[in-house]
């Protein structure tokens, strides 16, 4: 086994680690930073494949923005986890088999391997022609003339999704406390204190009248 083999190995166990703690963590704040470890693995894994390109948007795009931008949803929701967990056994039968379908389909054909019918030759030579292009240049061409529409309607997805993040964070709370700035603009200095007229100075009362009525309560409490 050469050291590519070996890392390609040992991203690919971290990633899945990740991926399994991203559906197990009991908080809502791990599983996220949980699938930033997985996002890094699988970025790694796209530069043992040399798609650098692939690797640095998935950094920057998702771990650096997307990501973050979910932690902090997360965070600012008021999310209660003992619900969340009453329906875990409910709906895990379904889950169950969603998830068998998917190993099953991926195991045909990862066992199956991949059928080639091109020559080897020519297979050789789009290769050599493909180093020599740009790895970037070439998707950007691709992306914005065959993938325009695509691009644009996951572009608009991306802006419903930021304006609902940002909506339910300006939701009115019942535990929050709330003041009208407009209020506090309006407000004057005598609704804020009212001022009560009263004696500079009281006469002093003499040390036998306080003796005597502390007779007098003594007598009433006997």
């Amino acid at each position: 086994m050469d050291v590519k083999s070996g890392l390609f190995y040992v991203f690919s166990a971290l990633l899945l680690f990740a991926a399994f703690r991203v559906i197990t963590a009991r908080n809502p704040v791990y599983a996220v930073l949980y699938l930033v470890l997985a996002f890094f693995q699988a970025s790694a894994l796209w530069i043992l494949l040399k798609a650098e390109f692939l690797a640095i948007a998935l950094v920057l795009v998702y771990v650096g923005a997307v990501m973050v931008l979910f932690l902090f949803v997360v965070m600012m929701l008021d999310i209660n986890v003992d619900s969340i967990r009453q329906g875990f056994w409910k709906h895990f039968p379904l889950a169950a088999g969603i998830g068998a379908l998917i190993a099953l389909e991926m195991a045909t054909v990862l066992m199956g391997g991949f059928r080639l019918n091109e020559e080897p030759k020519a297979l050789l030579a789009v290769g050599q022609a493909a180093v020599q292009v740009a790895n970037t240049k070439e998707l950007g061409i691709l992306l914005y003339t065959a993938y325009l529409y695509p691009l644009q309607i996951a572009a608009i997805i991306l802006l419903v999704a930021v304006i609902a993040a940002i909506a339910l964070t300006l939701r009115e709370r019942k535990d929050s406390k709330y003041i009208s700035v407009s209020d506090q603009v309006r407000v004057k200095a005598r609704d804020r204190m009212d001022i009560i007229k009263m004696d500079a100075t009281k006469k002093a009362v003499a040390p036998a009248q306080v003796l005597d009525t502390t007779a007098d309560i003594a007598e009433k409490k006997a």
